[in-house]
């Protein structure tokens, strides 16, 4: 993360860029590795180019002023934020592990290991009771909007979303606008934010869809999205919920039988379906994750909001205790063999050639990227 005894400033002569590891906002967006020349430091510098529709740019003013107003340990920070010519930058820690999305792409396509998750659920809890403290909810935690610092620490974005229960100086009970433009969200969004009911919601949609991250990151595969947005609606309102995938919820399926009880997983139709048995349900069947792992994602995917813990009282949970050490400290090593992009294998602190510069180039064009880096 970033060193606060560093001042960033808002010069583009400050900042030398590296590589372009990522794009977003259909390509008016690009993020790029930079060196902070100050401090001899690599940050991310997200460079959005001006010529927004009107929504966007509104949108972009939102998710800027949110992260300068909200401010923990585990939101990742904007450093400072300028204009260069036709563009925005927006300069930011690089986190070099990327976000979980990018590990379950290129890495971990049948989730990440147990131990990992609980890291990373906890942080982003710790995120959320922050945020719900203060009444914003979120409303678009997911994979690809959770990242990891080279130190393994983690850091909830995607600000731009979220939204204040705080309305003309009074808190209100719930609230009940759909968030534009995120029909992409639909997954993980809670059965009352679909319904759009007089009833509203508030920032217990957020534990919904922590429930939805968790089967995200454990399955490696996002509940609900090959459906529809109706019949996700429907089977989020009267169907299971969405479950973990292993030796407990999925029947493997010898190669000769193309009958029998199917678990399903909420996944848009059943995940032992096939009929051999070396394909999809091998990877799920050989694991099995514990009981307080169930009942957490159980307990968060709860269709009605009253029965959903808060973020505080999810930090309690049991699936926590088997945390020992700060994350920062044992994360990377749950990841290997992963490394973070600014290895110092890759490239020096201290010595810049171009030869460093063409191999950190390509290390970056190896890294699968998913739709679109927001942080």
């Amino acid at each position: 993360m970033s060193n606060p005894s560093v001042t960033y400033r808002p010069d583009q002569a400050d900042y030398q860029l590296l590589a372009v590891i990522g794009r977003g906002s259909q390509e008016r967006a690009t993020i790029c590795l930079a060196l902070h020349k100050p401090s001899n430091t690599h940050v991310a510098i997200r460079r959005v180019k001006l010529d927004l529709y009107e929504e966007e740019f509104y949108g972009l003013q939102h998710e800027i002023f949110a992260a300068k107003q909200l401010q923990h340990n585990n939101i990742l920070p904007y450093l400072c934020t300028f204009i260069n010519k036709n563009e925005i930058w927006i300069v930011m820690p690089m986190m070099g592990f990327g976000s979980c999305k990018d590990l379950i792409h290129a890495h971990f396509t049948h989730g990440l290991p147990e131990a990992a998750i609980s890291y990373i659920l906890r942080d982003v809890l710790q995120a959320l009771e922050y945020l719900h403290g203060r009444g914003h909810i979120h409303r678009s935690i997911r994979a690809s909007h959770i990242v990891l610092s080279g130190q393994g620490h983690v850091c909830l974005t995607g600000l731009r979303c979220s939204t204040s229960m705080w309305k003309d100086g009074r808190k209100l009970k719930a609230i009940h606008e759909f968030p534009k433009k995120q029909f992409s969200a639909i997954p993980w969004a809670s059965p009352e934010v679909l319904e759009q009911n007089l009833l509203g919601y508030d920032t217990r949609a957020d534990i919904y869809s922590v429930g939805i991250l968790a089967c995200e990151l454990a399955n490696g595969v996002v509940p609900f999205v090959d459906m529809a947005p109706t019949q996700v609606l429907l089977t989020k309102v009267d169907g299971p919920p969405p479950q973990l995938l292993d030796s407990t919820t999925v029947i493997d399926v010898p190669m000769d039988d193309n009958a029998g009880t199917q678990a399903d997983s909420g996944l848009g139709g059943s995940t032992a379906s096939a009929t051999n048995k070396d394909s999809i349900s091998s990877p799920y069947t050989a694991r099995t994750f514990s009981p307080h792992f169930h009942h957490f994602v159980n307990w968060c995917l709860q269709g009605d909001a009253k029965d959903r813990p808060s973020s505080s009282t999810l930090l309690n949970h049991p699936f926590f205790k088997q945390i020992r050490r700060r994350s920062v400290e044992s994360l990377p090593s749950l990841i290997l063999p992963v490394t973070p992009l600014t290895s110092s294998s890759v490239i020096s602190q201290n010595q810049e050639s171009l030869s460093a510069l063409t191999d950190l180039t390509d290390q970056m064009e190896t890294v699968a990227l998913q739709d679109e880096w927001v942080y």
